[in-house]
């Protein structure tokens, strides 16, 4: 842990400390990628630990401000549980806690509202196995139907039930969502799933678009398996050296 960690956290544990400094990576990267929208969308992140409290950005902060000692510690009716003032937001409470609550392996929750991403969100037929990208989120897309500004907890049932096990959900007429074990395999499966989405709406703009056929789909599927590992030993840490360069000062 970095003495700044000890000065401004002192019960911040090593493992916390890492949480918190890939959550406010993960902020940065989605700004970095132009992926945020103002103050609005959420990265929740579990602090390990028997206490089920988790991490969140400070509502009315820009995701490329965020830092390590800037994120709000929570529990999972909302309420905070160190000596933040920060304001949360509701709705960003609402999907996060369903999640980190139904799932235990859902250590990272990845929520956007990208141009590509909601456009995707509002086609009747969602996410087209159309390209490599796309299919290699086949048997890990869910889909879960609007029903307004996510204020409502009685929502959080349904939305845990059409998730499910998948990692990745397009959540109709508003945005995407990543779920993964660590900040470094969702960011990667909301890579994925966002870089689809753009690939998708280009495509669109030709006459005709062509659907691989036949086993080929279920070959795809089957060689994403190693996406989650291949996030965390590779990707991740390259990307928070593209971080460290362009936008230094998250982990502090």
């Amino acid at each position: 842990m970095t003495a700044l960690a000890e000065r401004q956290l002192p019960s911040c544990t090593e493992a916390e400390w890492k949480i918190r400094c890939d959550l406010a990576a993960a902020y940065r990267l989605v700004a970095l990628f132009g992926w945020d929208d103002l103050v609005f969308t959420h990265i929740s992140a579990r602090v390990p630990g028997p206490e089920h409290h988790f991490l969140i950005n400070p509502y009315g902060w820009l995701f490329e401000e965020i830092t390590a000692t800037s994120l709000v510690k929570v529990d999972l009716d909302g309420q905070r549980v160190d000596a933040s003032d920060a304001i949360v937001n509701p709705a960003g409470f609402t999907i996060h806690s369903a999640v980190h609550d139904a799932r235990e392996d859902a250590n990272c929750v990845l929520h956007l509202h990208t141009v590509d991403g909601v456009a995707v969100s509002c086609q009747e037929e969602g996410l087209l196995p159309i390209n490599q990208t796309s299919m290699l989120l086949n048997g890990q897309l869910a889909y879960h139907d609007y029903e307004g500004i996510a204020l409502d907890h009685d929502e959080r049932p349904r939305l845990v039930a059409d998730l499910g096990e998948s990692s990745v959900m397009i959540l109709r007429n508003h945005g995407t969502m990543a779920v993964g074990d660590s900040v470094g395999s969702a960011f990667t499966f909301m890579y994925f799933l966002e870089r689809a989405c753009s690939i998708q709406i280009a495509a669109q703009a030709s006459s005709r678009l062509m659907t691989p056929q036949g086993e080929v789909q279920n070959v795809v599927e089957q060689q994403s398996k190693s996406m989650a590992k291949a996030a965390d030993m590779l990707v991740w840490p390259a990307l928070l050296r593209r971080l460290r360069r362009q936008n230094p000062g998250f982990d502090s």
